[in-house]
């Protein structure tokens, strides 16, 4: 079934079971407006748990909230061909009283343009295109997983604010894309720096017929302000970490493009496989300078995966092989398991770990399964969709 290019971008932001169950509190006169959401809880254990003296404990069971969500969708249609559109969605702590007022975060806040003819160009606070993009066939995990898009930062990569986008229209199954994010200059002389404004630029093009899918893509991850998240962030108040932990993504650029592709294909109404591709060279100059080993080394990641569905069940899981520049190369793999109570309750189940040892099998001993960094995540929960 064709999508138009609203549609397409709605879903993405949405999720696909958002998206079913939007309420449309409003449509008259080509004006719409929808409400849609999500309560989601769960209770969550292990992953890295490398305490050190002095530091909070990260890795024991706890009760959560596992992304709530509240959004608005609005449109309108100019004309016969043109629709304007915009998005707002908030996160919501869902577990526990917050009287702080509640709402944790402005996920997602953008407007645009849509044309059949022409595209769509749209402006503001929304995800990545390289990874809503190029690595979607890989984003289908609830909590961890996704060990592409630099690490796990997904939707985050060199996006979500001051960015503008433009989608090409579906052409015989081309679609091209291509996106910048603007860091300003502005205040830094607050922390002692004086630079230019930086555009960050991403965008790729995705060829989809029948049941196949293919994308590759770029993301520009230069040097800018992007220190752990925040484009104005005193460096001295940052604690850099491994861009090559699900858990401990350093969004900062290390001035080398990242470049990846991705090709699944969907057998049948049941059953789809993928496969994908990620690398970042590493940036010598910056390291022979004596920069942060961890923010300017590259790094390549292959990943394999599959999603079986039957009847109100689906399943997912995925193998990936990540070789670090800086670090010694690892095994990492997640599953799930999804039951679909009714149209509007789901429970999940998820299983990550993050760096796998290498298991021998022998002949008198069985297998052994040498030391690995990490303790196996898992996480177990519920989801009302509204």
């Amino acid at each position: 079934m064709k999508k138009t290019l609203l549609a397409t971008a709605i879903a993405g932001a949405l999720g696909a079971s958002a998206a079913a169950q939007a309420a449309t509190v409003y449509d008259q006169d080509g004006t719409q407006l929808i409400i849609n959401g999500r309560i989601a809880l769960g209770i969550s254990g292990g992953g890295e748990d490398d305490v050190q003296p002095g530091e909070p404990k990260a890795g024991g069971t706890e009760f959560r909230n596992i992304y709530s969500r509240l959004g608005i969708s609005m449109s309108h249609d100019i004309s016969r061909d043109l629709r304007a559109f915009g998005r707002v969605e908030w996160r919501f702590n869902g577990d526990e009283r917050d009287r702080s007022g509640g709402f944790t975060e402005v996920r997602h806040s953008y407007i645009g343009l849509e044309s059949q003819p022409f595209g769509t160009v749209m402006a503001g606070n929304f995800d990545s295109f390289f990874n809503s993009h190029v690595m979607a066939p890989f984003d289908v995990y609830i909590d961890r997983g996704l060990e592409f898009s630099k690490g796990g930062a997904g939707g985050d990569l060199q996006a979500r604010g001051d960015s503008i986008g433009y989608i090409t229209p579906d052409l015989s199954g081309f679609q091209a894309f291509l996106m910048g994010k603007h860091y300003s200059g502005n205040d830094l002389a607050e922390i002692g720096e004086d630079r230019s404004s930086v555009i960050n630029l991403q965008g790729g093009v995705k060829y989809q017929w029948e049941g196949l899918r293919l994308a590759v893509g770029f993301a520009q991850d230069r040097d800018d302000y992007a220190l752990s998240g925040g484009e104005n962030r005193n460096p001295a108040a940052t604690t850099p970490s491994s861009r090559h932990r699900y858990n401990g993504s350093d969004l900062r650029g290390a001035d080398e493009n990242i470049y990846g592709a991705t090709v699944s294909y969907a057998f049948n109404d049941q059953f789809s496989a993928r496969l994908g591709y990620e690398t970042q060279d590493s940036n010598d100059a910056a390291l022979d300078a004596g920069g942060d080993i961890e923010q300017y080394s590259g790094y390549k990641t292959w990943g394999l995966g599959a999603t079986y569905s039957l009847g109100q069940w689906a399943f997912n899981a995925d193998v990936y092989r990540v070789r670090p520049d800086n670090e010694e190369n690892r095994t990492a793999w997640a599953a799930g398991a999804y039951y679909k109570v009714s149209n509007n309750f789901d429970v999940f189940g998820e299983l990550h770990r993050a760096d796998q040892g290498d298991v021998t099998v022998g002949t008198r001993d069985g297998f052994d399964v040498e030391d690995n960094d990490d303790n196996l995540y898992w996480l177990v929960g519920a989801r009302y969709h509204f």
